[in-house]
């Protein structure tokens, strides 16, 4: 037999790149008004791929829930976690974001070589870390973060509008849309509001 001359490419990564597992993390629910920011943080499965994995926002919902379930199956550890609104109020939403991210990694049952996080930014970690920008759409780990953080927080999204049904957070998931501001000027602030956020600011006043 003909000796192999020349590595693939995900072999020379391989030997450049830190060995052992890899986790991707991605968050969801930075621009709304209300409610908790969330991320999660995903190793995947190599013996056991899953097919369709791409950036939450480009997935229907329908999608993106088969999939949740598909990940939370055959991912070798997944991990969700959350900052609170007043955690969001008293940190601003950039550091909060990025103590979700943390949380999320420390949850994961295995712990990883290296992380990859979608955007430009970094939590604190205890692991080699890199931001990937656009990751949702590079990295299937950091997509099937993102469809977890997502999922999570629409599925909180659908019991937030259980206890306020005028507000119609099962439609705008906390943003700012024109419905949303008008149930503010309207009925108020709720608990589960952000303070810190102009629009809810001028609310409280």
């Amino acid at each position: 037999m003909r000796s192999k001359k020349f590595l693939r490419a995900e072999q020379v990564a391989l030997i450049w790149d830190a060995p052992g597992l890899m986790a991707g993390v991605d968050e969801a629910g930075r621009g709304p008004l209300a409610g908790p920011v969330v991320a999660a943080a995903v190793i995947l499965d190599d013996l056991n791929p899953i097919a369709g994995l791409a950036d939450s926002k480009k997935l229907t919902a329908l999608r993106r829930a088969r999939l949740y379930d598909e990940i939370r199956a055959k991912a070798l550890c997944c991990s969700i976690a959350e900052a609170s609104v007043e955690e969001i109020d008293a940190l601003n939403i950039l550091q909060a974001t990025m103590l979700a991210m943390r949380r999320a990694v420390e949850g994961l049952r295995l712990k990883p070589a290296k992380v990859l996080v979608d955007g430009n930014r970094l939590p604190v970690l205890d692991v080699l870390a890199e931001a990937i920008v656009k990751g949702d759409s590079k990295v299937p780990a950091i997509s099937a973060a993102s469809i977890l953080a997502k999922v999570h927080r629409d599925r909180w999204c659908l019991e937030l509008h259980a206890q306020y049904p005028h507000y119609g957070f099962d439609a705008h998931k906390g943003y700012g849309t024109a419905a949303h501001l008008h149930a503010l000027k309207e009925h108020g602030a709720t608990p589960w509001h952000r303070k810190s956020f102009a629009p809810v600011a001028e609310v409280l006043r």
